[in-house]
């Protein structure tokens, strides 16, 4: 799974907030890192609502919680989802989250793949 991160892939002078809207419509999961800054974000709160409002996201939006926060002030949905929980260490965290890759990965593989075409 290659990761999307803004300021290594968006070029000087682009109109970023397109290339996050572009970046979303390519990626299957959707991960969203919360601490006392993230939930602050606004932009972090456009992209968690996005992906909230899109089909192909459903039960795919993984909540890892970096530091201890109010998330419901990023979103009143949150407290709904599984986090993943990197307060406790690195390598737990990173643990669980392979979990829930490799637990999505085996129900899907059973299905035939079907592309997205655009």
């Amino acid at each position: 799974m290659l990761p999307w991160y803004s300021e290594r892939h968006i070029v000087g002078a682009r109109q970023w907030h397109d290339e996050i809207g572009q970046a979303l419509e390519r990626c299957d999961w959707f991960a969203v890192v919360l601490s006392p800054s993230s939930v602050r974000s606004e932009w972090v709160r456009h992209e968690l609502l996005y992906a909230l409002g899109e089909a192909r996201y459903r039960r795919r939006i993984v909540p890892i919680l970096y530091r201890a926060c109010q998330v419901t002030r990023l979103s009143w949905t949150l407290p709904s989802f599984q986090y993943i929980d990197f307060t406790k260490g690195f390598d737990p965290g990173y643990a669980a989250l392979l979990r829930v890759w490799a637990r999505a990965s085996a129900s899907t593989s059973a299905r035939p793949y079907r592309s997205r075409s655009r």
